[in-house]
């Protein structure tokens, strides 16, 4: 696929249903083993074999779905501090098989999150447009502050300013108050968006 032909899907993606976006799911019932998760990521000095312990448990005592834990554990691989990036591609497709088994309504959501999970993997290996391909997967199935936030950081990572401009000043005016503010949070907050405060 074309730069040109992903950058008309993002755009199709914010236009299209952008007055249905979902909840973010962290408000579901994993929501506080997740929280447990988050907190021990963020640690200064966390140890990444007992943050997989916890996650690990989480799962055992059906806290977190095999999806989620298979997230989680590709976070910590995926983590700058880790850097092992051959076991956070394999716990990618392990997290796509997961999230086929699984089914149901969340499938869409959970195939979203494999694709994100892929986009960072071959952003931060310095593959910008295929990460902006997945980003924009991402979006196709999941309209979420979190992805659309990755799709900015790839276009300006590319240096693609306008069309981030652009497409943030659409974003702001088609979806809705609560993702608008969530995503200018991140904007705020993401070094790499430093240069979209400006719009």
């Amino acid at each position: 696929m074309s730069y040109r032909e992903i950058l008309d899907r993002i755009y199709e993606s914010v236009d299209g249903d952008a007055y249905f976006t979902p909840v973010h799911r962290i408000e579901g019932p994993e929501s506080d083993a997740l929280a447990l998760f988050r907190d021990a990521l963020s640690e200064p000095e966390f140890e990444p074999e007992g943050v997989r312990r916890l996650v690990r448990r989480l799962h055992e005592e059906g806290r977190l779905r095999r999806v989620t834990m298979l997230s989680a554990l590709h976070i910590v691989a995926a983590h700058p501090r880790v850097k092992n990036y051959d076991e956070a591609a394999r716990l990618c497709g392990e997290q796509e098989l997961a999230a086929l088994a699984e089914g149901g309504p969340e499938l869409q959501a959970n195939l979203a999150s494999v694709d994100r999970h892929r986009g960072v993997l071959a952003f931060v290996n310095g593959h910008v447009e295929v990460a902006l391909d997945y980003f924009a997967r991402a979006l196709d199935r999941e309209r979420s502050a979190e992805n659309l936030g990755n799709v900015l950081c790839a276009l300006v990572r590319l240096g693609e300013f306008e069309e981030a401009g652009s497409l943030l000043a659409q974003i702001r005016t088609s979806y809705p108050a609560s993702l608008v503010a969530e995503l200018d949070e991140t904007v705020a907050a993401d070094p790499d968006l430093a240069l979209l405060r400006m719009e």
